[in-house]
Formats: structure tokens, sequence, C-alpha cells
């Protein structure tokens, strides 16, 4: 009985968790470049169930397999392309990106799903490279965003909505000396004046295993380690491009969300009815059966 009593704990504390993420994902709906995020829940190691007795003896019976419950183990970022908004503010940018990867086995490209994974037949988990804007934050650490929607402040520098600073290609803060809007973005991220260059290109970054990233929020993300997540600046004809006077906008499913949102709710209700069922048993044993 106690262990009915901890396993429907488990499910409402994982519901809870799915019901977060969930609301963090519909509340960022209208978030430039955001990110939808996907809880992963895991259930906990099986037991074997057996006759009570010596599991040695040659008559021993095997009952079954137990589960003892199930705990949301990570959430994982969705890096689906979200569809482009026109603005028309020259400061507005917005990353158009379908990297394709050739196999080696085969030399084709490898089929990624929706979700851009791809898991081949030895069961290893291949990942679709995704692009970022670098940009660097108040304490000098570089960070990475899909979020475009920068500005220009008095000093001439690009910066984002956080305050941080976009950098260049060279990792250098870019600082313009003229108004952003007279300015012109190729799909590299090059910046031209009445088309000529001024030696201005954006940061634009290739994570090759985007499963490396660190979401820190406000649509921001960090590496541990910039060689295991292989990040590289962005070359030409690979599948992505810099659109400027636009911005990517949230890439969460709405509807799928709120369906979510009423699962998670449903199932925590019917762990939560499991434990009340389990105390009043638990109650009645102790004061009625526990009296004769």
């Amino acid at each position: 009985m106690l262990r009915g009593l901890y396993t429907a704990a488990a499910g409402m504390i994982t519901e809870q968790r799915r019901h977060d993420t969930v609301t963090q994902n519909i509340a960022n709906i209208n978030t430039p470049g955001y990110k939808q995020t996907n809880s992963v829940a895991h259930s906990f190691p099986e037991m074997l169930v057996s006759l009570i007795g010596d599991s040695s003896m040659a008559g021993a019976r095997r009952i079954g397999k137990l589960n003892t419950g199930v705990f949301a183990e990570e959430s994982l970022p969705f890096f689906m392309q979200g569809d482009l908004r026109e603005t028309g503010k020259g400061s507005d940018f917005a990353l158009i990106s379908s990297i394709g990867v050739e196999d080696p086995a085969t030399g084709e490209l490898i089929p990624f799903d929706a979700s851009g994974k791809y898991v081949n037949e030895d069961g290893e988990v291949i990942y679709r490279p995704q692009t970022f804007f670098s940009v660097q934050d108040d304490e000098g650490n570089v960070r990475y965003t899909r979020d475009g929607s920068f500005f220009v402040n008095a000093a001439g520098e690009l910066r984002t909505k956080l305050g941080y600073q976009v950098l260049d290609a060279e990792g250098n803060a870019i600082v313009l000396a003229e108004p952003i809007d007279s300015l012109q973005a190729d799909g590299l991220g090059n910046l031209y004046s009445s088309g000529d260059p001024i030696d201005i290109r954006l940061g634009v970054s290739v994570v090759n295993r985007p499963q490396e990233l660190v979401r820190e929020g406000n649509g921001v993300f960090r590496v541990q380690n910039e060689e295991d997540a292989g990040i590289r600046a962005l070359e030409a004809d690979e599948g992505a491009e810099v659109r400027q006077g636009y911005l990517e906008v949230s890439n969460v499913d709405t509807a799928q969300a709120m369906v979510d949102l009423m699962a998670a709710q449903r199932a925590y209700e019917s762990n939560q009815k499991m434990i009340q069922y389990y105390d009043k048993s638990l109650e009645k044993a102790v004061n009625e059966i526990g009296r004769v």
C-alpha cells in the first residue's frame, strides 16, 4: 500500500513539472526566437517480483515486473524553425536555419525529423546543427540567442533587449558609425551602406551539437565547452541565412500546448485521488482494524 502511495506521489511531482514546462511555453508564445521546451519523463527501474521464499529453489515462480513510479528527468529544447514576421525595422534580424548533414556511411543527407533529431540503425542520436546570434553579457561571457530584436544605443553599439552586446564574426562588439536603418544585410550577415561593404559582419555561430546548449532564460543559451558543442562561424551555402527587417516568432504549437496542459492537469488529479484513496485505506486500517 505504501508503495502505491509513493508511486502516486511521484506521478504528481512529474505532472506538476510537466505542467510548469507547458505553462512556460505558453507564456513565451509572443517571445521572438523562443524555442519550445519539452519535458521528458522516465520510469523508475523495474523490479522483478517472485513468490515469497528462496528464489534459488528450483520451484521458485516469477510473478512479473513491478514499476514503482515515474520522474521528470529533463527538459529538452525543441529547435524547429519558427515562422518569420516582417517588422520593417533595420535593427531586427532573423535566422533561417536548415543545415544539412551527410551520413558518413551513405553520403546522403540525413533525414532529420521535425525536432531536428535522427536516430540511425545503431541507435546513435544525431542532431541537426543550429545557428544563433553571438552576444556578450556584462561580464564578458559569450552567449547565443535566436532573438534578433536588437537596438542601437547612444554610443552606436548594437545591443539586445537584455542589454547584451551583439558580436561580429571576429568576436568583437559591433559599433556603428551611421544609423542602422541606412544599412543593409546580406544572407551571411555582412552589412552594407548604399551597396558598399562597411567591414562589419554579424556574428552568426553554428552549433553542431545543440544538445550541449544550456538554457539561461530570456531566449539566451550558453555552452559548458565550445569544443564539445562544435561551435563555428556560419559559412556560405550552408542552408542558413540572415534576414533583415524580420523576426523569428516562437515555435510553440499553441493548440498542442493547451492539450498537453489539460493532460497534465488530469493526470495530476488522478494521482491525487489515488493518494486520497490510500490515505482513507490506511485510516481504516489504523482506526478500525487496529482495534480488534
